[in-house]
C-alpha cells in the first residue's frame, strides 16, 4: 500500500492543501472538517462554525466560553472555519470557489463605541517659568 492510500482521499486532500509547516494547524482543522458527523453539506458547515468559534459551554453562562476548545483569537477562528469549511467541501465533492465563498454564520459584532475625546490641556508656562530652569 502506497503512505496516501493509507487514510481516506478527504484527508490526504487536506494534507496536500496545508502541507507547509506553518499551516499544520489549519491542517488539523481541514481534516475535522472531512470527519464531520454532518450528513449533508449545510450540517457540516454548522459544525464547522460550532468547533471554531468560542461560544459558551454552559447554557447562559457567558464566562464558560473561556473553556471552548476553538481557537479563540478572531483571525485564527476565521482561518479555522475557511480550513474545516475546506475538508467539508472535499467530503462532499464541492468545488474549492464554492468552499471559498462560505461565510460563518455568526452574529454580526457590535458596533465599536466611540471614546469620548480628551479635553486639551492648555499650558500656562511664562518665560519666566522656562528660562528659571536648568539643562
Amino acid at each position: 500500500m502506497i503512505p496516501h492510500q493509507w487514510g481516506p482521499p478527504c484527508n490526504h486532500e487536506c494534507t496536500h492543501k496545508y502541507s507547509a509547516l506553518m499551516q499544520m494547524p489549519w491542517r488539523v482543522f481541514c481534516k475535522k472538517g472531512c470527519d464531520a458527523d454532518g450528513e449533508t453539506w449545510e450540517e457540516c458547515l454548522e459544525e464547522c462554525n460550532e468547533i471554531c468559534y468560542k461560544d459558551p459551554v454552559l447554557k447562559d453562562q457567558q464566562w464558560s466560553a473561556c473553556i471552548d476548545r476553538s481557537p479563540g483569537v478572531e483571525r485564527y477562528s476565521e482561518e479555522c472555519f475557511h480550513a474545516c469549511v475546506s475538508g467539508c467541501g472535499y467530503k462532499f465533492d464541492k468545488p474549492p470557489d464554492i468552499a471559498d465563498k462560505v461565510r460563518p454564520n455568526r452574529p454580526p459584532k457590535p458596533p465599536p463605541v466611540p471614546k469620548p475625546a480628551s479635553p486639551l490641556v492648555e499650558s500656562k508656562a511664562t518665560a519666566e517659568d522656562l528660562l528659571g530652569t536648568s539643562a
